[in-house]
Order: structure tokens, then C-alpha cells, then sequence
């Protein structure tokens, strides 16, 4: 049996960043979701939280799961169960547009984490509400491209 310890940190949006997570109470039900339907399917999601336009998942990735198949089925199976529950419904429709289907955004952030700083990397999550009072998601979105040395590529 092999033994694997590679923690990743995702970052993703809602489409269109539309703030259909409005409420604290919707967000918590939500990353609840996301941590248990992981949890079903052998995905081990250390720290789930976000704010109303994204989420930050923290993962310990096993032997046989690759980035892509992991967020493909917590981003997938939760925009699924999202729209299913209805909880669109629970929001008054100028926070989101008025638009009737959650769905999240195709790209996402993943990054490795060192053990060393995984409590650092949970804090960071667990106090998105605080973070976001003072930084815009696009300024989060800016500083991770930079702070990463991911480039945007543009189609000419």
C-alpha cells in the first residue's frame, strides 16, 4: 500500500463570478455538501470555504486520483446537487441576476502545498469573509496568477 501525502489548494469560481453564494448560511450549506460528497467518494477535502462568488478547497489527493478527475467531481456533482436542492430559490433574485441555474466556472486554480504551511492555508481559507472585506475576488484572482507565475494566454 502506498503512502501518499500531497495536500493541493483549488480555487474556483461561480460562472460569470455572479454571487449566487450570498448568504452565509447558503455558503455553509454548500461547502458542508461539498466536504461530505467528497468524503463519499474517497476524496479527502481537509478545508472547504469561500465567499459569495468562489470557493478554496483544501486536498490531500490519493495514489490514484489526479487533479483534474478531483475537481472535476466536487465542482460537478456540487453544481448538480445545488440546482437539484433548489437553493437558488432561498435568494432574492437581484443578488444573482435573477438567474435560474447555478453552474461554476471551467477554470480553476490548484497549487501544491507544503506540509510545512498547511495550517498557514487553512487559516487563509477559514477566514475568506474577513478577507473578502478588504479584497475583491479579482484582486485574490490577480495576486494568485502573480504570486503563482501562472500566465494568461490569450486567443489572437
Amino acid at each position: 500500500m502506498p503512502f501518499i501525502k500531497v495536500y493541493i489548494h483549488f480555487v474556483w469560481s461561480t460562472k460569470n463570478r455572479v454571487p449566487y453564494l450570498a448568504t452565509k448560511e447558503l455558503r455553509q450549506k454548500v461547502w458542508k455538501h461539498i466536504k461530505e460528497n467528497g468524503n463519499e467518494k474517497g476524496i479527502f477535502i481537509d478545508f472547504v470555504n469561500g465567499y459569495n462568488d468562489h470557493c478554496h478547497c483544501l486536498v490531500s489527493l490519493g495514489a490514484d486520483q489526479t487533479i483534474q478527475k478531483t475537481i472535476q467531481l466536487i465542482k460537478g456533482e456540487s453544481s448538480f446537487w445545488i440546482n437539484k436542492q433548489g437553493l437558488m430559490a432561498e435568494l432574492p433574485s437581484s443578488s444573482y441576476g435573477g438567474l435560474q441555474k447555478f453552474e461554476w466556472q471551467d477554470e480553476y486554480f490548484a497549487v501544491s502545498v507544503s506540509e510545512s504551511i498547511i495550517d498557514k492555508v487553512r487559516n487563509y481559507i477559514k477566514k475568506q469573509e474577513e478577507h473578502h472585506s478588504q479584497k475583491t475576488f479579482q484582486q485574490e484572482y490577480d495576486d494568485f496568477i502573480s504570486k503563482y507565475g501562472f500566465e494568461l494566454h490569450k486567443d489572437e
